[in-house]
């Protein structure tokens, strides 16, 4: 449950009406402004270290554990450095996906929350100094994933000093769960449309998904991904600014230019 909005707890049970009281509250004064002044410390951190803090957002289940598995194995195809990019993830529970990631080779530390619906600039805090017990060098680092807790509502409120914000809508979840979820979209730098192998399958209706993230995010960038099959993974490692390899283009039997005369393949210089 949410320690601000309340969330999940039970109805109270009737009480005689309480005696009125009058509280004064100085009308600039910011809810959150504990945590702001940590996201903005962490901000300066970053910005010292010359590293792209990321915030990765979604509901459960869409695959941000998956998607972070097969980026790293992506950098490693592509001759990409894994050593440049590390996690901090936020779960209620377990350090599942921490442990899926470094079996992945990536370096991650784990932030349980308990009843937390979302992290906060002070638990990323506390993910960096994980991090430094693993012999993580944040100015060696290029890139440092936030993986949130998988919710659609809270996370949104709370800056984690992130310079990019990515929110994940999967196939799997309906074309119309950015409309249902605007303010979190709408905060967005980069919304991934994710497991679009399952878009057939599903019934996916691509377009309307696109215009319903054109709606509440018209500033944010779109790619469409998918873990399994690597589609727009290339486009995202740029999006991230991470520098790879490009993939090779298969060869098509079908084209006489891509054949050597001998019928030994054609050399691409």
């Amino acid at each position: 449950m949410c320690r601000d909005c309340a969330c999940g707890q039970p109805a109270p049970e009737a009480t005689p009406e309480p005696t009125s009281v009058t509280r004064e509250l100085p009308l600039h004064s910011a809810l959150l402004h504990r945590n702001d002044a940590g996201a903005a410390a962490l901000r300066q951190r970053f910005a010292a270290a010359g590293v792209l803090a990321v915030n990765l957002l979604s509901s459960p289940g869409s695959g941000k554990t998956a998607l972070l598995e097969a980026l790293a194995g992506r950098l490693a195809a592509g001759g990409g450095d894994q050593q440049r990019l590390a996690v901090i993830v936020g779960d209620l529970a377990t350090d599942n996906d921490a442990r899926r990631l470094q079996a992945a080779g990536l370096r991650a530390a784990t932030i349980t929350t308990g009843q937390a619906c979302h992290l906060e600039a002070a638990m990323v805090a506390e993910g960096l100094h994980r991090l430094e017990h693993q012999g993580v060098v944040l100015e060696q680092l290029d890139l440092l994933v936030i993986e949130n807790v998988g919710n659609l509502v809270c996370p949104g409120a709370y800056d984690l000093g992130e310079g990019l914000r990515v929110v994940l809508v999967s196939t799997t979840e309906g074309e119309d769960k950015p409309l249902k979820y605007a303010p979190i979209f709408h905060g967005a730098d980069l919304v991934l449309i994710t497991k679009i192998d399952l878009a057939e399958v599903v019934e996916f209706d691509r377009a309307a998904a696109h215009a319903a993230i054109a709606r509440v995010a018209p500033h944010a960038r779109v790619l469409e991904t998918s873990a399994r099959s690597g589609a727009g993974l290339d486009a995202l490692i740029e999006a991230l600014g991470l520098a790879i390899a490009p993939a090779e283009a298969p060869i098509s039997s079908a084209d006489p230019s891509a054949a050597h005369p001998s019928g030994a393949p054609a050399l691409v210089p």
